[in-house]
């Protein structure tokens, strides 16, 4: 089951499971307090509010820091052993910034014992957690249950869905012919037959929703049927939009003009915008001054190893917001004769990368000069990464929607790069596309804010990088 916050679906099971750890957070620095550990505070503050705004701080920065880890991803595909790493992690990672945060606001510092203990109680909270909802997650309980009026080609886009992240919210309970469907969709033993009406049949298998997905909605379309148990209490809700919120993507085997012409998203408000803009600047700035001592590393490390006449950046033509071409920086991590044969994708374990090329690769140093671009309005922090015209010239032609994602500025970082791995092929591209336009369509400040965060999964533990 999904909610949806500021124009972003959010699975409720994780959402409970945020709450449920932030809490746990919360109370080991409670329980720290009442036993004493933190000799500034006496046991009776827990009966006012004086430990109050250091344990929700706590419990909020903990939350950033898990959060920064992917453990509230959807998509996250980590093993349980692999759960519990990030869990580590995250909690190492959020002492840390708590300990910056105390050195800044004095105010509100809580002792060193208290505050260990409170992570040592919150991480085996977590890890409990954790094993508890590796198990129960999956239960119907937390589930739409959901019946899919058509069984044709557009219907088997819904049965073919097998990753564990993309049904989790819901589970099928059939699926119903519909007049014009074709008969090779989705398998017999799949679909309901019934003489009962659809609301009938919604009550005895207790359906939460309907997907209306039928082939051809031009031939005898059930609208009686359809507003029958739409006033009974029933959610109805289009193929493309319910495939939205379930997958994270628009899926453009069923996309049609129409439903982006009339569906909610695609905004591009003022305000948005020069929010957007004021956090690239300040942030922008920020970074370049704490990353200016690894950039001068790398340009020494590029020189050592490759002589003094290399060169250090490498400069190449991208298309931007509108398909206006720019500039893009980059520390150079290729051979300078990388490319004498023409454009190329880059391929996994590609020879063309030097060795300093594939460290500056894996840790994503290679991409901090796009701070320049950032600076000077050519990119935003966050959006679509941004093609080469030759690319972009023969992706027009071939996939549908491509230009699109020229909408909005391309970024350094995006939802693409968090959902899908480094695409080096035209099918990689067409991949993302669908990522790209579910942010296109509903990006906000707070779902930019949370790629971001997110983004430090990615560079921690090296995902989608070549």
């Amino acid at each position: 089951m999904a909610i949806r916050i500021f124009q972003h679906y959010w699975q409720l099971p994780l959402a409970l499971l945020a709450v449920v750890e932030a809490s746990l957070f919360l109370l080991g620095l409670c329980l720290a307090v009442f036993l004493g550990l933190d000799p500034a505070l006496r046991s009776d503050a827990l009966l006012t509010t004086d430990v109050l705004p250091q344990g929700v701080l706590f419990a909020g920065v903990m939350f950033l820091s898990m959060t920064a880890m992917g453990l509230y991803n959807a998509r996250q595909r980590s093993r349980l052993i692999g759960l519990l790493a990030r869990v580590g992690a995250s909690v190492l990672g959020g002492v840390l910034l708590i300990a910056v945060v105390f050195y800044l606001i004095p105010s509100l510092e809580v002792g060193r014992a208290a505050v260990m203990f409170s992570a040592a109680f919150g991480f085996v909270g977590a890890a409990i957690a954790r094993i508890i909802f590796d198990r129960v997650a999956d239960e119907d309980v937390f589930k739409r249950r959901v019946l899919i009026y058509g069984s044709g080609k557009r219907a088997q886009s819904i049965s073919r869905l097998r990753r564990r992240s993309d049904r989790r919210g819901f589970v099928p309970v059939g699926y119903v012919a519909a007049d014009g469907d074709d008969p090779d969709g989705v398998p017999e033993a799949e679909r309901i037959k019934s003489p009962d009406s659809l609301l009938a049949i919604c009550n005895r298998l207790a359906v939460d929703e309907i997907v209306v997905a039928m082939d051809d909605r031009r031939r005898q379309f059930p609208m009686e049927e359809l507003l029958e148990c739409r006033l009974d209490g029933l959610e109805i809700i289009e193929l493309i939009t319910f495939l939205e919120r379930e997958t994270g993507k628009v899926r453009l085997d069923v996309l049609n003009p129409s439903w982006m012409i009339f569906s909610e998203g695609f905004k591009q408000g003022r305000v948005h915008g020069s929010l957007e803009r004021a956090f690239d600047l300040i942030a922008s700035l920020l970074l370049l001054i704490v990353t200016l001592p690894i950039m001068v590393l790398t340009m020494i490390a590029i020189k050592v190893t490759e002589g003094p006449h290399a060169s250090v950046f490498y400069r190449q033509v991208r298309v931007g917001q509108y398909g206006k071409p720019f500039k893009l920086l980059k520390f150079r991590s290729m051979r300078e004769d990388a490319e004498r044969h023409g454009a190329q994708w880059a391929q996994k374990n590609d020879n063309r990368v030097t060795k300093v090329g594939s460290f500056i690769r894996l840790t994503r140093i290679d991409e901090l000069p796009q701070i320049l671009n950032v600076l000077r309005g050519h990119m935003s922090f966050v959006g679509p990464r941004p093609e080469r015209p030759e690319f972009v010239a023969q992706l027009n032609e071939r996939i549908p929607y491509y230009r699109e994602r020229h909408t909005i500025k391309p970024g350094i970082t995006g939802w693409a790069q968090l959902c899908y791995p480094y695409g080096s092929s035209e099918q990689d591209a067409l991949e993302k596309l669908q990522y790209d336009l579910f942010y296109v369509k509903n990006h906000s400040l707070l779902f930019y804010l949370a790629i971001i965060l997110q983004t430090v999964e990615v560079i921690v533990w090296g995902k989608g990088a070549r």
